[in-house]
């Protein structure tokens, strides 16, 4: 008796659905919003990452800490370019550029303010660092609320994936 060892892509499963190669690089690179839904999740983590580090330095007064928030920040504020870029581009595959309306439009006004946030965060930093002067003490401020925005952003695009409901 053989047992059949290689995995069929044109496997029909459900209505009309068909099993695809996880390991195609077709499937991989070319999937209508893939890459936004995997890229994502590297600026939201690396920000929060760089608040919580930004708030212990603060605490703890260890310089350490805040070098490890700058560098969070600094990654997170690049990598908010192409998850932006992959959004648009979800958009357009997606729904072939047809006009945003209710969900899918504030998740892209609160992406752009978000990222717009993550960035300002970065550069009160990256200034306070050029300039040699102490932080600001406003920007624990601006950092929380640029998480709560983050957060927000991300609970609505995760009800879009199907994540967090219907989608």
């Amino acid at each position: 008796m053989r047992i059949q060892t290689e995995v069929s892509t044109n496997c029909k499963f459900g209505k009309g659905m068909v099993m695809v190669n996880p390991f195609d690089p077709k499937t991989v690179f070319l999937a209508k919003h893939a890459q936004h839904v995997v890229l994502i999740h590297f600026p939201i983590a690396l920000f929060i990452t760089a608040v919580a580090f930004d708030l212990l330095a603060q605490w703890t007064k260890r310089v350490g800490l805040a070098d490890a928030a700058y560098y969070n920040l600094l990654v997170a504020a690049i990598s908010t370019v192409p998850v932006l870029a992959t959004g648009l581009l979800a958009w357009q595959f997606q729904l072939e550029g047809q006009k945003l309306k209710g969900i899918l439009l504030l998740h892209l006004v609160l992406a752009c303010v978000s990222t717009v946030m993550i960035w300002l965060v970065w550069w009160v930093h990256f200034r306070a660092r050029r300039l040699s002067v102490f932080l600001p003490s406003y920007r624990l401020v601006v950092e929380l609320l640029a998480v709560a925005i983050v957060a927000v952003t991300g609970h609505l695009g995760g009800f879009l994936s199907g994540v967090n409901g219907p989608g």
